[in-house]
């Protein structure tokens, strides 16, 4: 029986020319938060038995109603501090540190690719298999960009922290869209293959579009989907050899958008090529500004990186948690702990700075193998060790993460003080949200961070609109996997958290 990783003869293929530009879209003005106004569903979930990523479920879905939103109120901060008590008025010299937007889970993928396993396709935990948004995940990643712009033109933004699971399985052409996407192109394809055209004369997800690129510095944070293929297995020859190939074994897509069962051919194309770790992180410190990485990391295959905000007391500390060995949870082998992160922690300490963590998985995560699909590693620290670690010092008093695809913030209790770890939703499943994070020092004896949840502003991008629609439906069925993909509750979106500073 075949297995959708052997290796497979490579097939000529010709490039598709570019033929169809979407019109540029004007930049936006601004763009409101949900602190401004929310929505939600119209239609309550379902118990649908179609599944919302084959075009005739979705289709229907769409005909009764199910990607529609409804307008709410806005949602005001709430006030959280760390061991519940009221926080003081700020001090006379209180101020603003920093501004930046926290960028999760984009999973900008090849929908055509013959590394995808829609088979597995399932209601629940699988149900991340097939996306019916997938045809428009470029363009919801460059509504993204556009509505970090328009958060920038109303109220500067200092730079924008990716949150990992920026691409979805370690491709050549997927980093490419992204980093077009995220520095401006003026000819963006998220197309493979043949030059598809689903909807012709009609904008679609396989149009070329013209990106305005972030109006701000990015940094880069690594997931498991940035260099693992379909976010779980390592990258090896044979499928490296497949990812080129013609043999779609574990079920994808076509250029129209329809499902396509495992055992059927695509169109073979180089530019679909896995990139192994190194490789990804060679091409980010390639483009632009390198976006935090230098040489030693991509040497390293690793992305730990610090940085300090100019005249202020504060340190982001990046963490890469993948696990390059296989598995989709988080993994910290010891020697990276005393490389990379221990160094800065210690420094933290003795010059009595704050710490911002960013990684990609959360600390319940932690695993020494990466997860059921990964290897055991005799160098990995148990989860109960990072975490004791990691707060010993008491510098560290925020974490910004993803993975889940849901806000969620919870207090770590740990070492002296412990720290806020701040989930952030994913753009490519509802809520299709980012977050403005905006550290205070608030001359009282307290550090604050006010967390601000923000939709993606889709003015005039009809092709980002129908990906919208279609995830509301993904939800609305009743096919994604619990409540908590409605994007939290309110204690985990807008707030204001609070945490005393360590003397």
């Amino acid at each position: 029986m075949r297995t959708w990783w052997l290796g497979l003869a490579l097939l000529s293929c010709t490039p598709p020319t570019p033929s169809r530009l979407t019109p540029t879209l004007p930049p936006l003005a601004r763009a409101p938060t949900t602190v401004e106004q929310t929505f939600a569903p119209l239609v309550p979930r379902q118990g649908s038995s179609g599944n919302p990523a084959q075009r005739a479920v979705l289709s229907r879905a769409l005909a009764d109603g199910w990607g529609e939103l409804t307008a709410g109120p806005g949602e005001p901060h709430r006030v959280r501090s760390f061991d519940g008590a009221t926080p003081p008025a700020p001090g006379p010299n209180a101020r603003r540190l920093t501004r930046l937007v926290h960028l999760a889970d984009l999973q900008l993928l090849d929908d055509e690719s013959p590394m995808r396993i829609t088979d597995l396709d399932a209601r629940g935990f699988a149900a991340g298999a097939a996306r019916p948004q997938e045809p428009q995940a470029c363009r919801l990643a460059n509504a993204a960009v556009r509505t970090i712009n328009g958060l920038h033109r109303v109220e500067p933004i200092d730079f924008v922290m990716l949150g990992g699971d920026n691409i979805d399985s370690a491709q050549a052409n997927e980093l490419d869209w992204l980093l077009g996407t995220l520095g401006g192109d003026a000819q963006v394809e998220c197309d493979s293959g043949d030059d598809d055209d689903p909807l012709p004369g009609e904008p679609d997800g396989k149009d070329g579009f013209v990106s305005e690129g972030l109006a701000v510095p990015y940094r880069w944070v690594t997931g498991n989907h940035d260099v693992l293929v379909q976010g779980l297995f390592a990258v090896t020859a044979e499928r490296q050899q497949a990812a080129v190939g013609a043999d779609a074994a574990g079920g994808t897509r076509d250029g129209r958008g329809a499902l396509v069962a495992g055992g059927a051919t695509v169109r073979a194309d180089a530019r679909r090529a896995l990139l192994t770790p190194r490789e990804v992180l060679e091409r980010v410190a390639a483009d632009a500004d390198g976006h935090g990485l230098d040489a030693a990391q991509v040497a390293r295959g690793k992305a730990f990186s610090s940085f300090d905000v100019a005249g202020t007391p504060l340190t982001f500390l990046v963490v890469d948690t993948t696990a390059e060995t296989g598995g989709d949870d988080a993994l910290v082998r010891r020697a990276d702990f005393d490389a990379f992160i221990a160094p800065v922690l210690d420094r933290a300490a003795a010059e009595r700075r704050l710490v911002v963590m960013v990684a990609h998985h959360a600390t319940d995560r932690l695993t020494t193998n990466g997860g059921a699909l990964g290897l055991a590693q005799a160098d990995a620290l148990a989860p109960a060790e990072v975490v004791r670690r990691l707060g010993a010092s008491g510098r560290l008093a925020f974490s910004l993460v993803g993975h889940a695809h849901t806000h969620r913030v919870v207090p770590i209790v740990t070492g002296p003080q412990g720290f806020w770890e701040i989930t952030t939703a994913a753009v490519i499943d509802f809520p299709n949200q980012l977050r403005v994070v905006e550290v205070f020092d608030q001359d009282n004896g307290w550090w604050m961070t006010r967390v601000t949840v923000v939709d993606l502003a889709l003015e005039g991008d009809a092709v980002a609109a129908q990906g919208k629609r279609a995830s509301v439906a993904d939800l609305t069925s009743g096919w994604l996997a619990g409540d908590r993909l409605v994007g939290g509750e309110a204690n985990d979106r807008n707030l204001e958290l609070w945490i005393r500073k360590v003397d």
